[in-house]
């Protein structure tokens, strides 16, 4: 077998192979035999046609699974031979495949240089203090005791900032659409109020009829009132106002199983110290992740960055799905958005090709076991047994992306081991 390397670029290779006639007309020969014993001709008992009929016959299809054949074993010892690893699949052309000739083509793929990572001690990361002020807890209480505010039925006085007024409510459109709803409740000061809706409730007692106007900017959410004028008439029926729980034993009893108001505190404490950990952590790392990507000497492979990008919109569209929400009905220009993506999945393929580097340079391994506590905890998390999880892994072949995941994790620890502050 002939091969020809050319390097395009840093990351662009090319390879131009040329199997053996003779190695070609075998295969040829070989699979003719399997359409042979197959091949339901008139004229002709079942095996017993004539190959050189067959091969005139199905000769695409001949040579199509000659290709399939032969072209992927060549790539592949073409490239243990020069020791090169391809990112992607590579793409192949120029495909020249006849009886009786060598098989010519061109292998088109991009790889990762070796490369220098540098000295990881000149890395500078965020240290954020993990401590929380009194006045944070006393912050996260009070918006505990605001989630648990109630509403009480009150007379005797107007709608006042705050209440919820029950209301019957006509809405009409400049095209003359009515819309109308009895005993509807309004909070005065919720984000998804009418601009300008809550100010003409203000004063009204129980019993007090109103007519009003309100204009919908143009960027109103709401595309079908968006910059239109909307007449409205609503009655009062009835005020509420909210009431907000005592901050005290009782109320800690109710949010939860505490004893005690400062029972419930600490628990608060405790919470927002972890997430203060988990903030600086993720500050810390992406320090690392930003800096490990300018270290990047060469130009990304563009399968790669187009790899991430996909995921990322994968990713997104699952999250809808979680929230039922149908990615193909979310009025999301999906081009635009994987887009949007480019410069962010960028730095994660820099930051990821660097962690990889510094795993080779540092003999970092990953043993069997460590894949198998990882794999019991996905399972744990997702109601299954690691060998049902295990199995599924197995079938999509992200096995290895676990390992090179938990790689990359023993690099990072790495790094920050040897970075400054």
């Amino acid at each position: 077998m002939k091969t020809e390397f050319t390097d395009v670029s840093e990351t662009q290779k090319s390879l131009t192979i040329e199997i053996p006639t003779d190695v070609v007309d075998a295969e040829i020969d070989r699979v003719a035999g399997g359409y042979t014993k197959s091949a339901r001709i008139p004229g002709f008992r079942p095996g017993k046609v004539p190959r050189t009929l067959v091969k005139q016959r199905f000769r695409d299809q001949i040579l199509h699974d000659v290709m399939h054949g032969l072209i992927p074993r060549a790539i592949e010892d073409a490239l243990q031979e020069r020791g090169i690893e391809p990112v992607e699949t590579p793409n192949i052309k120029d495909v020249d495949l006849a009886e009786g000739k060598p098989l010519k083509f061109t292998a088109a793929f991009e790889t990762v240089p070796a490369f220098d990572p540098g000295d990881l001690s000149t890395i500078s990361v965020r240290q954020l203090s993990t401590d929380v002020a009194d006045q944070a807890v006393d912050d996260m209480l009070q918006r505990l005791r605001e989630r648990a505010a109630k509403f009480e039925t009150i007379e005797g006085r107007p709608v006042g900032d705050g209440d919820a007024a029950v209301l019957d409510l006509t809405r009409t459109g400049p095209d003359g659409k009515v819309d109308q709803h009895d005993e509807v409740t309004i909070q005065l000061g919720a984000p998804g109020n009418p601009p300008g809706f809550d100010a003409n409730l203000l004063g009204l007692n129980i019993g007090d009829p109103k007519t009003f106007t309100v204009h919908f900017p143009e960027d109103y959410g709401v595309a079908e009132l968006a910059n239109t004028d909307q007449s409205y008439a609503v009655t009062v029926k009835g005020i509420r106002q909210r009431v907000l729980p005592e901050l005290d034993d009782e109320f800690a009893k109710d949010i939860g199983a505490f004893d005690s108001l400062q029972a419930l505190r600490d628990r608060v404490r405790t919470d927002l110290e972890e997430e203060a950990r988990e903030q600086a952590k993720r500050a810390t790392r992406a320090d690392l992740f930003q800096q490990l990507a300018e270290r990047i000497p060469f130009e990304l492979p563009v399968s790669l960055v187009e790899r991430e990008m996909d995921r990322r919109v994968e990713e997104f569209a699952r999250q809808l799905m979680t929230q039922n929400v149908d990615p193909r009905e979310a009025g999301i220009d999906w081009a635009q958005f994987r887009e949007a993506q480019r410069d962010a999945a960028r730095g994660a393929v820099s930051s990821a090709l660097v962690l990889d580097e510094i795993a080779r340079r540092e003999q970092i391994t990953i043993a069997p076991a460590d894949v198998d506590k990882e794999i019991e905890q996905f399972a744990l998390r997702a109601g299954r047994t690691p060998a049902a999880l295990r199995a599924q892994m197995e079938k999509e072949g992200s096995i290895s992306r676990l390992y090179a995941g938990l790689r990359r994790e023993r690099a990072v620890d790495l790094a920050l081991s040897r970075a400054g502050g």
